[in-house]
C-alpha cells in the first residue's frame, strides 16, 4: 500500500489518518487524530512494505514494545501509547505527536551557543542514561543502545512547564541486549555517526553511543563535521572513523577549551579511552556549566533605589576593593534587611552589578533545609492573571527525591514600577540568584544557587512588563488568592514532572 492510498484512512477504527510527515528506511510517519479521545493529535507510524518479513515484523513489534517501556521512563524519549496491525497486516505502532525543530534543522543556519549546547546536551544524556541502564523486558533488565544518534533524531519541543524540551527519536534501530542472545551482524546506523566498532558489525555497548554522541556535539557548535572521508561511501567513513584524527574546534567558534576536550574524548577510537558512561558526560558538562556560570556571573551591589540589604565589605578591606571579589563572595556578605521578619519568607530585589542590575530572590529556611536544597533539582514557572489587577505568579521549586519539594513562590505587582521593571529585567537577563538565609543564622548569607529562566517565558516577561501599561487596576489581593489557587492546581503536575528527572548537584530543569 503506498502512502498516498492510507490518506484519510480510518485505522484500527480510531486513528484518522490526516497526512504523511515523514518517512525513511524504516517506513513512513503519519499524523493522525485518535477519535476514541475526541480528535487528539498521534503520530502514526507504520514499517516499510520493503522490509516486510516475519523477523522484520517481530522486530517492529519489539521496538514499539521498547520505545513504550522507554518513554514511561524518562520525558526525553518519545512516548508510544498502541501498536497493532492494519488490514494487510503491515506493523504500525502510535506515537505522542510532536511539533518542534530537529538538531539538523536549527545547525542548518548557524551553530547554537555555548550556554543552550550545555542545557540540550545535559538532556539528551538524561534519556540515554535511561536506555543505557536498561529495561526490563520479559522478565531481565535489558541495556538499550540506541545505534544512531543524530542531528535529525533529537527534537527540541517547547513545553508549558519546563522550557526547552529535549525528544530523542527513533529508538526503532535499538538493539535489546540481552546476555542469551548473540548480536545481529547486519549493520545499521548512519555512516557519519557511526562509531568505529559500529563500522565493524561488533557487538556494541554505550560507548558505541557517546561516540556518535561526541560527533553530533562537534556539529551542534560548529556547524561542520569533525571528520572529512575522501569520498561517501562506506569505505571512506570507514576509514575516517578509524583513522582520521578529527579536526580541532577553529577558534572563532569561540568554544572553551574544557568543552573541546570533553568533545574529543568521546571520540576516541577506542572504546575504552572515551568516557565509560554517559553519566560522566553528564556530570563534565554540570561542571563546564558552573564553571562558565561563575565566570560570567555578575558581582551584585546593593540597589539604592531599595536599599533594605546592605552589603558589608571584608575586615580590613577597602571600598574600592569590593569589585575584585567574585560574584559568589559578595552575594555571601550581603545581610538579612532589617526590616523584615526572621522567619520562613520569600520576597525578590534587585541587585546592581557593574554591568547592571539583576534579579534576585532571597529565602529564609531551617539551615538543614538549604543543605539538603543544595542538591535538589531547580524549576521555574511564571504565570499571569490579568483580572482583576494585573499580577505575575513567580514559581520557583527546588526538588529533592528524598525529601520532596520546596516551593518558593512570589508575586510581582504589574502596576507598580518595581513589578513592572522585575518582569522586564527577568526577561531581559534570562536569570536571577537564590540568596539563602538560615533562621538559626539569619544574619549573612548561608548560599547562593542560580537559576535560568526558559526563552520562552523571557518573552512572556517581557511582553507582560509592556503590556501591563495598559491594564486596568483594581484588587490586587483577589487576583494573589486566586493565583494561589492556580498553584496549588498545578503543584501535582509540577511535581510529577520533576519525579521523572534524574536527580543530580546544581541541576535545572528550566531550560531542559
Amino acid at each position: 500500500m503506498t502512502p498516498d492510498s492510507r490518506h484519510r484512512r480510518l485505522l484500527a477504527n480510531r486513528y484518522q489518518l490526516l497526512e504523511l510527515v515523514g518517512s525513511g528506511a524504516m517506513g513512513q510517519v503519519y499524523r493522525a487524530e485518535d477519535k476514541l479521545l475526541g480528535g487528539v493529535t498521534v503520530a502514526v507510524k507504520f514499517l516499510s512494505q520493503a522490509l516486510l518479513n516475519n523477523r522484520m515484523k517481530e522486530r517492529f513489534e519489539r521496538e514499539a514494545t521498547i520505545s513504550a517501556l522507554l518513554g514511561e521512563k524518562s520525558i526525553h524519549i518519545v512516548r508510544v501509547r498502541d501498536y497493532g496491525l492494519d488490514e494487510k497486516e503491515i506493523p504500525f505502532y502510535v506515537m505522542e505527536f510532536l511539533q518542534g525543530e530537529s538538531i539538523s534543522d536549527i545547525i542548518k543556519y548557524r551553530p547554537v551557543s555555548v550556554e543552550r549546547f550545555l542545557k540540550i546536551c545535559r538532556q539528551i544524556c538524561f534519556g540515554l542514561e535511561c536506555a543505557h541502564k536498561g529495561i526490563l523486558f520479559q522478565g531481565e533488565l535489558c541495556p538499550i543502545v540506541h545505534r544512531d544518534i543524530k542531528p535529525s533524531n533529537i527534537l527540541l519541543i517547547q513545553d508549558a512547564a519546563l522550557g526547552e524540551l529535549v525528544k530523542i527519536l527513533d529508538f526503532g534501530i535499538a538493539k535489546l541486549v540481552q546476555s542469551e542472545e548473540s548480536q545481529t551482524q547486519a549493520f545499521m546506523g548512519t555512516l557519519a555517526y557511526c562509531s568505529p566498532e559500529q563500522m565493524e558489525g561488533k557487538e556494541l555497548d554505550n560507548r558505541s553511543d557517546i561516540y556518535s554522541f561526541g560527533i553530533m556535539m562537534y556539529e551542534m557548535l560548529t556547524g561542520e563535521m569533525p571528520l572529512f572521508p575522501e569520498n561517501s561511501s562506506f569505505g571512506g567513513w570507514y576509514e575516517a572513523h578509524h583513522h582520521t584524527k578529527p579536526q580541532p574546534i577553529h577558534p572563532s567558534h569561540r568554544v572553551p577549551k574544557s568543552v573541546e576536550d570533553l568533545i574529543m574524548t568521546c571520540l576516541a577510537k577506542s572504546p575504552k579511552n572515551r568516557p565509560q558512561v554517559i553519566d560522566e558526560v553528564l556530570k563534565a558538562l554540570e561542571s563546564i556549566e558552573a564553571e562558565l556560570t561563575q565566570a560570567k556571573a555578575p558581582a551584585p551591589f546593593p540597589d539604592p533605589e531599595n536599599s533594605q540589604p546592605t552589603m558589608i565589605a571584608p575586615r580590613g578591606a577597602a571600598k574600592d576593593t569590593r569589585s575584585g571579589l567574585t560574584a559568589m563572595e559578595l552575594c555571601r556578605q550581603m545581610t538579612w534587611p532589617k526590616d523584615k521578619p526572621v522567619q520562613k519568607i520569600v520576597f525578590p530585589h534587585i541587585l546592581k552589578a557593574a554591568e547592571g542590575p539583576f534579579a534576585s530572590l532571597w529565602v529564609m529556611l531551617d539551615q538543614k533545609d538549604i543543605l539538603t536544597r543544595m542538591t535538589s533539582i531547580r524549576y521555574n514557572q511564571f504565570l499571569l492573571m490579568t483580572s482583576p489587577h494585573p499580577m505575575i505568579l513567580w514559581i520557583t521549586v527546588l526538588y529533592h527525591r528524598d525529601y520532596g519539594p520546596r516551593w518558593l513562590p512570589c508575586y510581582l505587582d504589574l502596576k507598580t514600577a518595581s513589578g513592572q521593571r522585575f518582569a522586564s529585567l527577568l526577561g531581559e537577563t534570562g536569570n536571577y540568584s537564590l540568596l539563602f538565609f538560615a533562621l538559626e543564622k539569619p544574619a549573612t548569607c548561608q548560599q547562593v544557587l542560580t537559576a535560568t529562566v526558559a526563552p520562552n517565558q523571557c518573552k512572556l516577561l517581557k511582553e507582560w512588563a509592556i503590556t501591563s501599561n495598559s491594564m486596568e487596576g483594581g484588587k490586587p489581593q483577589v487576583t494573589k488568592r486566586l493565583l494561589k489557587q492556580e498553584l496549588e492546581k498545578l503543584k501535582p503536575k509540577i511535581e510529577a514532572k520533576l519525579a521523572q528527572v534524574k536527580p543530580s548537584f546544581n541541576k535545572e530543569v528550566a531550560g531542559l
